[in-house]
């Protein structure tokens, strides 16, 4: 997937792999990988300033633990992470029925699933 594609939805993608629970920075790399059934290979140089960046939003927050003598920053979602991941999926649906009526040939009926 072309990394262009992801500008403007990064967050929302780190938030949502949060959902689930506290992860540290390259869990949060595997996550994206899995979930995107390996689509979505992000260097590191674009997820943790990314992380960083949402921390000093408030909408995650970050704690250093030593993992097998390693130091690790572990993120956890906040309230106001889970308010702003809310908003980008409904800006993300409308966005993406948008798309999808320009984009979808004429006289076809989009797909009811």
């Amino acid at each position: 997937m072309k990394p262009d594609v992801v500008r403007g939805h990064l967050d929302g993608l780190i938030l949502a792999v949060l959902e689930d629970g506290p992860r540290h920075g390259y869990s949060i790399i595997e996550a994206l990988q899995a979930r995107s059934g390996g689509r979505l290979d992000l260097p590191t140089g674009t997820v943790y300033p990314a992380l960083r960046r949402l921390e000093r939003a408030g909408l995650l927050s970050g704690a250093w633990s030593t993992v097998g003598g390693r130091e690790r920053r572990t993120y956890t979602l906040t309230r106001a992470g889970r308010h702003s991941l809310a908003g980008q999926r409904a800006d993300w649906r409308e966005f993406s029925a948008v798309v999808d009526a320009v984009l979808r040939l004429p006289g076809t009926a989009r797909d009811a699933s």
